[in-house]
């Protein structure tokens, strides 16, 4: 990063709006909590991942086989895709006979769709002078 995009990322003077920052400081999130939802995102950071997360999300319930087969991926690979889906909390599994059954969770699905929606387009800024 070059000097002028670091003096663009900062404000030219010290200023704090007190009893704004501190009412938002309240509300902010206890750090386990940031851990947890930092690894849901991390989950979905993997291209491979999300292609699974994204095909679940189409299907509701497939078994690995299936996702494999729709993901254009080996068994192995998509096995060890949706185990870290699993341990993020994002992904459940379920027995089905000889079958293991994959859904997302409702965070999964909340995520992925997140993730993938096109970003809204998002309101201008309000600058304080």
């Amino acid at each position: 990063m070059n000097v002028s995009q670091e003096q663009d990322d900062s404000c030219d003077l010290l200023c704090l709006d007190l009893p704004v920052a501190e009412a938002i400081r309240s509300r902010m999130p206890a750090l386990p909590g940031l851990e947890t939802a930092a690894a849901a995102a991390k989950a979905l950071a993997d291209p491979t991942r999300l292609k699974v997360a994204a095909a679940l999300a189409e299907a509701g319930e497939l078994c690995v086989c299936d996702l494999a087969w729709v993901i254009g991926q080996a068994q192995n690979l998509v096995s060890h895709h949706l185990r870290q889906l699993r341990q993020a909390g994002l992904a459940a599994s379920r027995r089905q006979g000889r079958l293991v059954m994959y859904t997302l969770t409702d965070r999964g699905r909340a995520l992925t769709r997140a993730v993938l929606d096109p970003a809204p387009t998002a309101s201008p800024a309000t600058n304080r002078t």
